[in-house]
């Protein structure tokens, strides 16, 4: 069971924690074993949009498993933010150190950064506060005008509607696309922003379509992406020729059926790679017989 604990300041943006908060409640409704809860350092806070919120004041015991997510919350600059207790920071800090993830929505990064969690790591804010991030925390490598970073187990997105890439990524990473892919189908979030970076994973960047009969064959492709699975039954596991089921794809996402399976393929082998595998490990594990194959698909992304 992963624990998924927010954290609440006042004046806390509604969309930062809901839009999370929904991707892993939905994960959970199918069957993902996520658990959420809320903790604040008073029984109450105000969100920016005036709705007020019960929280707990006391902390789960937390593992290298769980997430602790910092929502953005309303202030003209971040030297504005509302202050966080040193036994707080020191939560966040203790956490991470122990193996545990630590995530931001907007401006929830100047929280790790306050924590010294950002020092020496890729992140990301709100357009608007990109400048001030970097200026007030040096050590920080800002990224701008990216959907989301993921550098050591601190995930980082720049604001309100990008929390759900960042909790949709978290999901595919924990549980693979075809778990993400499920979550984001039932929360009609097909049009997704994509952005330039490889943290926009395959499935989202892919998924910015309406036709039915591709969705459903994507389904199957994410599910079983380390597996052969030849256009023949992928079409008639969808109800279409296979030629049919070609135009469709290319149609909606500019692959081929085996292109997409490639790209998640390739994906899912350079976290591995990111993690310590070996080239070779990675290719077996993917699916690939000939490690020779991701070879030459990491070539041509370089």
């Amino acid at each position: 069971m992963s624990h998924i604990v927010f954290l609440l300041v006042p004046g806390v943006h509604l969309l930062d924690l809901a839009g999370p908060a929904q991707v892993f409640s939905s994960a959970a409704g199918f069957g993902h074993p996520y658990t959420l809860s809320y903790v604040a350092e008073q029984p109450q806070v105000t969100t920016a949009q005036g709705l007020p919120l019960v929280a707990g004041l006391d902390w789960p015991e937390l593992g290298p498993g769980d997430l602790i997510v910092v929502p953005g919350w309303r202030a003209v600059t971040l030297a504005d933010a509302p202050a966080l207790g040193s036994a707080t920071l020191k939560v966040l800090r203790d956490h991470h150190a122990g193996g545990g993830r630590v995530a931001s929505v907007c401006a929830g990064a100047e929280a790790l950064g306050r924590a010294g969690l950002l020092d020496g790591r890729r992140c990301t804010t709100h357009h608007d506060v990109q400048d001030e991030l970097a200026l007030r925390h040096p050590g920080a490598v800002v990224v701008r005008d990216v959907l989301f970073t993921a550098d050591d187990r601190v995930i980082t997105s720049a604001g309100i509607a990008s929390g759900i890439d960042l909790a949709l990524y978290l999901v595919a990473t924990d549980h693979g696309p075809a778990a993400a892919a499920q979550v984001a189908r039932e929360m009609v979030v097909y049009a997704r922003r994509n952005g330039h970076e490889p943290q926009s994973s395959a499935m989202l960047r892919h998924r910015s379509h309406l036709d039915d009969t591709v969705h459903r064959a994507q389904n199957l492709i994410d599910a079983r992406f380390d597996r052969p699975l030849p256009l023949p039954a992928l079409a008639a596991a969808v109800g279409v020729s296979e030629r049919t089921l070609t135009r469709l794809f290319g149609r909606a996402t500019g692959l081929t059926p085996l292109r997409y399976q490639q790209t998640l393929r390739l994906e899912r082998a350079q976290h591995l790679i990111s993690h310590g595998a070996t080239i070779d490990a990675a290719a077996r594990s993917v699916g690939f017989e000939d490690p020779r194959m991701l070879r030459r698909l990491r070539a041509r992304t370089v």
